[in-house]
C-alpha cells in the first residue's frame, strides 16, 4: 500500500490516532447489531454512509440511516442500542471540534488486508452518503474539497502492496486512515453553509 499514489498532502501526514473512545460500542458489537438486523452493508460501509450523509444534510436523522441500511423498515424506537449509539456518537463528534471524530473500522488485531478492504468500503459508503444528501455542485466548493472527494474515490480501490514489508504497509495504512479522518472533518466544515443547521456546526467546548 502506498499513500503517495492517492496524493496524501504532507500537512495531513500524521500518526494515526486510535480514537475509538467516541463509540460506546466496539466494532464487533456494531457488526453484530447490523447482522442481527439483516443490514445490507457491512459495518465500515454503514458508518461511512452515516458520516457522508451528516456532512451534507442537517436533517439526516437516525431513522433516515436505518431506512438506508436495513432491508425492512424498522421503527426508530426499535433500533438496536449499538446502532443508536453509533449514530449519536458520530453526529456529536462531527458537530464538535473537541469530540475527536474517528472511523469505525476493525481493530488492529485484524489482518491488514481485512482492514484495508474495510477502509475502502468506508470511503465507498461515505461517497454514497454524500450522494444521498444534497451534495453541492463541484463548482460551489473549494478545489481542496473536490480533491478530497476524488481521493476518497481512489481509496475505495486501495490495496496492500505485497512488495513492501509489513511495517511499511502498516505505516501507509495508518497514514491513509488519518488522511480520511481529517478529510471528513474538513468536508464537514466546508459544507456547513449547505447544511444551515446550528445544531451541527462545530462548537468548541468551554473549559
Amino acid at each position: 500500500m502506498s499513500a503517495a499514489i492517492i496524493g496524501v498532502p504532507t500537512y495531513l501526514r500524521r500518526q494515526l490516532r486510535h480514537n475509538r473512545a467516541m463509540f460506546a460500542v466496539t466494532y464487533e458489537q456494531f457488526e453484530r447489531a447490523l447482522h442481527d438486523a439483516r443490514a445490507l452493508p457491512d459495518g465500515p460501509e454503514a458508518h461511512g454512509t452515516l458520516a457522508g450523509a451528516l456532512c451534507v444534510s442537517a436533517s439526516y436523522r437516525l431513522n433516515d440511516w436505518l431506512i438506508e441500511i436495513l432491508p425492512e423498515k424498522l421503527p426508530e424506537a426499535a433500533a438496536p442500542d449499538a446502532l443508536r449509539d453509533v449514530y449519536q456518537a458520530t453526529r456529536q463528534a462531527l458537530g464538535s471540534v473537541d469530540a475527536g471524530f474517528a472511523l469505525l473500522l476493525p481493530d488492529d488485531e485484524s489482518a491488514l488486508h481485512d482492514r484495508t478492504a474495510a477502509l475502502g468500503l468506508w470511503c465507498q459508503g461515505f461517497l454514497y452518503g454524500l450522494g444521498s444528501g444534497a451534495i453541492p455542485d463541484p463548482g460551489s466548493v473549494s478545489s481542496q474539497a473536490n480533491e478530497i472527494m476524488q481521493d476518497f474515490s481512489q481509496i475505495t480501490q486501495v490495496g496492500v502492496d505485497e512488495s513492501e514489508d509489513a511495517e511499511t504497509n502498516e505505516a501507509a495504512f495508518a497514514e491513509v486512515v488519518e488522511f480520511v479522518r481529517v478529510g471528513v472533518q474538513l468536508l464537514f466544515i466546508e459544507l456547513a453553509t449547505e447544511r444551515r443547521d446550528p445544531q451541527l456546526e462545530p462548537q468548541a467546548t468551554m473549559h
